[in-house]
C-alpha cells in the first residue's frame, strides 16, 4: 500500500542539512505530484532585550526578516524550477512550535527536515527542534542529516 503524499512541509534553517531534506522532499513531491511548502524561522541570536533596558531596533529585524525572505524565495524558486507547486513561509516565532502548527495549518501529510545530531552537553545545552517536531507534529516526520 502506497501512501499519497499531497502536501509536503519542509522547515529549513539553510544549513547543509536542510538541503539534504529539501532533495528528498522534491524527489517525494515528484513521485506523488505533492505540493512543497517551505518554512523558515528567523531570529537574531541575542535576546530581544539587551542589558540596561536597550531593545534591538526594529530596523535590524526588517533587515534579518528581508535576507530571510530573499533565501526562502531562492528555495522556492528552485523548487518551482523542478517543475513543482511550491509555497513559501517565514515566521519570527520559535521553529518547533511553528513547524508544528504549520503542518496542521496546511494539512500536511509529512514533514521534511535536517537535523545536525547533536548528543552528550551540545544536546543538552542547546536543545533539539528536531525533537520537539517529533513530539508534537500532527503529521509523520522524515528526519534527515548530512554526512560527511
Amino acid at each position: 500500500m502506497s501512501v499519497p503524499y499531497r502536501t509536503i512541509l519542509v522547515p529549513t534553517d539553510f544549513s547543509t542539512h536542510s538541503e539534504v531534506a529539501l532533495e528528498h522532499a522534491v524527489a517525494l513531491a515528484r513521485v506523488f505530484g505533492a505540493k512543497v511548502h517551505l518554512l523558515h524561522c528567523y531570529s537574531l541570536p541575542i535576546p530581544a532585550v539587551m542589558p540596561y533596558d536597550v531593545a534591538v531596533p526594529e530596523t535590524v529585524w526588517e533587515g534579518v526578516r528581508e535576507a530571510a525572505d530573499a533565501k526562502l524565495a531562492e528555495l522556492g524558486e528552485k523548487v518551482a524550477a523542478e517543475g513543482l507547486e511550491v509555497e513559501t513561509h517565514l515566521s519570527r516565532a520559535f521553529p518547533a512550535e511553528v513547524i508544528s502548527e504549520t503542518a496542521e495549518d496546511i494539512g500536511a501529510d509529512v514533514i521534511v527536515m535536517g537535523t545536525r545530531g547533536n548528543s552528550g552537553l551540545k544536546h543538552v545545552l542547546l536543545g533539539s527542534v528536531t525533537e520537539r517536531v517529533l513530539r508534537t507534529a500532527p503529521c509523520p516526520v522524515l528526519t534527515l542529516r548530512k554526512h560527511d
